[in-house]
């Protein structure tokens, strides 16, 4: 039933900065440039910064969605670690069980382990189950205790959460290609720092102005803020909100999207222009 010990690093706000955040931060590991922990701002920044991005959705069954990035969505994690240098211990089963070891064997060896969930199947996300709803994300495991039937773990909420050994399983599981994966961290190269700042830079820029890596150029940058401010202003337009989100029940729909995600998945509000601004 391994815990780590002085486990107190609940600062991360983002599932993939924030538990990279928190993880450096338990191991001791400081910034060359302030002495300090790495701060998520640096982490976000290196991993592709903040951006804009817009696009509306409608499933049947399902009200209509808007949603709006705020930071870097092209592999921002692995980007993230390359650029810094941090290598990875990764383990991957499809077995529970072999998942289970494999975690506390990592904890046991003292070490803050990521592991993907599924926001879903976590009982204090407060999300209703749907069979056809899903989202596999990063959480800081910190302490795994079969016979408390309890799993701590650092996750946005910036104070310790724990859930049942059975719900971990489940949320663990919810997705069979992340195969109950486990990763650990080792230190950043230092030497990489000041090319891992200009490169993240540079990806952000290049996201307001030049043409994405997938998608249509429209729905990114400069240009997605013009898509948006059409879509709302003219009714005629294809997908506008007129269309897509007419008062009622669809327009609750999508101001909830948008607001949620302009100020609080996985963030404090200002779709964390302030955390780049830090940066």
């Amino acid at each position: 039933m391994p815990i780590l010990q002085n486990y107190h690093q609940f600062d991360g706000r983002h599932w993939e900065t924030g538990t990279v955040r928190n993880a450096l931060d338990y191991m001791g590991i400081k910034a060359p440039h302030t002495g300090l922990p790495y701060s998520e701002a640096l982490l976000m920044g290196v991993s592709g910064g903040a951006v804009m991005g817009y696009f509306s959705f409608a499933y049947e069954g399902y009200d209509p969605h808007a949603r709006i990035l705020t930071r870097n969505t092209f592999d921002p994690f692995d980007t993230m670690l390359s650029r810094l240098g941090i290598g990875q211990q990764v383990r991957q089963t499809s077995k529970p069980a072999k998942g289970v070891a494999n975690l506390v064997d990592a904890l046991e060896e003292g070490l803050p382990t990521l592991v993907w969930a599924d926001m879903w199947s976590l009982p204090y996300n407060a999300l209703t189950y749907d069979e056809g709803m899903w989202g596999m994300f990063p959480i800081l495991v910190y302490g795994y205790d079969e016979t408390a039937d309890t799993v701590s773990i650092a996750d946005r909420a910036q104070l310790p959460l724990t859930v049942t050994t059975a719900e971990l399983a489940t949320a663990r599981g919810r997705v069979k290609k992340d195969k109950f994966r486990t990763i650990t961290l080792e230190r950043p190269n230092e030497a990489k720092l000041v090319t891992a700042v200009q490169l993240g830079i540079w990806d952000c820029l290049k996201l307001y102005t030049e043409k994405p890596p997938k998608g249509s150029a429209n729905n990114f940058g400069l240009r997605a803020y013009h898509t948006w401010a059409e879509l709302l202003t003219k009714p005629t337009a294809r997908l506008s909100w007129a269309k897509e989100f007419p008062a009622g029940r669809k327009l609750l729909s999508g101001l909830t999207n948008a607001f949620g995600d302009i100020q609080i998945f996985g963030k404090q509000g200002q779709a964390e222009r302030d955390v780049y601004a830090d940066f």
